[in-house]
């Protein structure tokens, strides 16, 4: 069918739009990476891992990875410190618990310790949200035996780690920072508890990106090409899925 002269307007139109929306964006991008300082000197430009510039680097991975998980957070879940990510993702969520090692934290509905299983009910839980904890605690692997414990059949864990990251200062006060991580340190921790077949370990980043961390930039200082470029060599951050046998 011949093509009218209003479809060959609005083709061009189109094109002129799409040609417009492309200049923008690069303009957006120009304008992105002016203000993007050098990453030189030996002074971090933040030593609050980006958040007073935006949205920490890190967390870019850890919430993307939530959202694909988020028919996971359901049921009766329990995260560390603060109930964010069960807010934000949970999908059909019937109890909400927050798990603080130590009293004082007015969001705590459990005060308990993972390692010892202290405090910590069994067989609770349908999901457990375990972002950027590990580091913090000695004995990862015993930690992780106790959020299994803490699991029903078919219960799952997510949980996210730093391979590359700056020392945490309030958490080494409170806690200590021990341990960063690979992909074959989680995926034979995981193994060892809940069973190789029963686990799923992924990885982020690149030395851009672990660079930028260490310096204190923020997502909004990355393109989008940058922060989604994977190089094998530099494990910037580790996500996991466990599922308990059922």
């Amino acid at each position: 069918m011949p093509t009218s002269s209003c479809c060959r307007e609005a083709a061009g139109c189109s094109a002129d739009r799409s040609v417009l929306l492309r200049r923008l964006a690069q303009r957006a991008y120009g304008r992105q990476r002016s203000r993007r300082p050098p990453l030189e000197g030996l002074e971090p430009i933040s030593r609050s891992f980006g958040f007073d510039r935006g949205r920490p680097i890190d967390r870019f991975y850890i919430e993307e990875f939530l959202a694909r998980h988020a028919a996971d957070i359901r049921g009766s879940v329990l995260e560390v410190a603060e109930p964010t990510y069960t807010r934000r993702f949970g999908t059909t969520v019937t109890r909400s618990d927050v798990l603080h090692a130590a009293a004082g934290n007015p969001e705590a509905t459990i005060v308990g310790d993972l390692v010892s299983g202290d405090g910590i009910p069994t067989r609770a839980f349908d999901c457990v949200v375990l972002t950027q904890t590990l580091p913090f605690i000695y004995e990862p692997r015993r930690a992780l035996e106790g959020v299994l414990r803490s699991l029903r059949p078919r219960g799952v864990l997510l949980a996210t780690v730093p391979g590359i990251s700056q020392i945490s200062r309030e958490d080494r006060r409170a806690w200590g920072d021990y341990w960063r991580f690979t992909t074959d340190s989680m995926r034979t921790m995981l193994g060892e508890v809940f069973g190789a077949d029963n686990i799923e370990v992924e990885a982020h980043g690149n030395v851009f990106v672990a660079a930028a961390f260490l310096y204190g930039l923020a997502t909004e200082d990355l393109s989008e090409r940058e922060l989604r470029t994977r190089d094998e060599d530099f494990d910037f951050l580790v996500c996991a899925r466990a599922v308990v046998a059922g």
